[in-house]
């Protein structure tokens, strides 16, 4: 399949991922380096490969939980004879993991993004002395319903 350039080619995988029940993220790329032009282009399921060993320095504090699992789906665009163009090289669907159901799919990262009127209400509820918890419901409310939302409550504390 031709794709007219590479940003279309990562958004039909980011689109697929979504309706799918899975989160992705972007592998290395591979480029020619006379010209630093994108050869290969990786998307990947976001539970592909391992983790690297643990980080045993005194500046890492946070545990993170293992998530990686040896996910082999992934999406390969190749760039066409020095053309714009990329094509589907290859296409690998098999996950080794369950994926999200259709409910909780609102869930996953690439569904979580705070807009600017989601900040700017964060911002107004913190003036007015309304914490991050009960602005989270207030959200919920106002979009009618949890799978409506933009974010977590936790990201509704961290922002």
């Amino acid at each position: 399949m031709k794709i007219d350039t590479l940003q279309q080619g990562i958004s039909f995988y980011e689109n697929y991922a979504r309706l799918s029940g899975f989160d992705n993220r972007l592998s290395p790329t591979k480029k020619r380096k006379f010209d630093g032009k994108i050869l290969l282009k990786y998307c990947v399921c976001s539970k592909e490969g391992f983790r690297e060993t643990p980080r045993l320095h005194a500046e890492c504090k946070k545990k993170r939980p293992i998530i990686r699992m040896g996910c082999k789906a992934r999406l390969t665009l190749k760039l066409i004879n020095d053309q714009d163009n990329y094509v589907i090289f290859s296409f690998q669907e098999g996950h080794t993991h369950a994926l999200t159901t259709p409910n909780s799919v609102h869930h996953t990262k690439q569904s979580k993004n705070l807009t600017l009127a989601h900040k700017n209400y964060i911002i107004d509820n913190s003036r007015a002395n309304i914490g991050a918890t009960k602005s989270y419901r207030l959200m919920k409310e106002h979009v009618g319903g949890y799978q409506n939302r933009a974010a977590s409550v936790t990201d509704f504390k961290n922002f």
